[in-house]
């Protein structure tokens, strides 16, 4: 039972890439009609670990700290986890700001949904 607890772990780690402690004062307003962008990401990503419960746990954080448009985007870095590093590493303010947003929410992910 260890092995699979590691291998959540693992992709809950994937999924929330850099998911360093950010104060909570950067979360969004809540978006719960995003539906489950995050979630059918998150199935499809062939990740051993990748269930049903944890991606849904997963999902439910996003509606509460990420908008739409936000979602979307994080959506993408299961299939291409290198935009996630261009989007950490760009110089632009709003994929600063969504960087930002993106922390905070994988902080959150990662505490709650183990």
């Amino acid at each position: 039972m260890k092995s699979r607890q590691s291998t959540m772990k693992s992709l809950t780690t994937f999924v929330l890439a850099a998911a360093l402690a950010v104060p909570a004062g950067v979360v969004t307003t809540p978006a719960a009609e995003a539906g489950s962008t995050i979630e059918r990401a998150c199935m499809k990503s062939n990740r051993r670990a990748a269930s049903k419960p944890l991606c849904g746990c997963i999902q439910q954080v996003a509606d509460q700290m990420l908008t739409r448009s936000d979602q979307r985007k994080a959506a993408k870095f299961f299939k291409d986890p290198h935009r996630a590093q261009e989007i950490r590493q760009s110089d632009r303010a709003s994929d600063e700001a969504f960087w930002k947003r993106y922390k905070a929410f994988g902080t959150t992910a990662g505490n709650i949904c183990q």
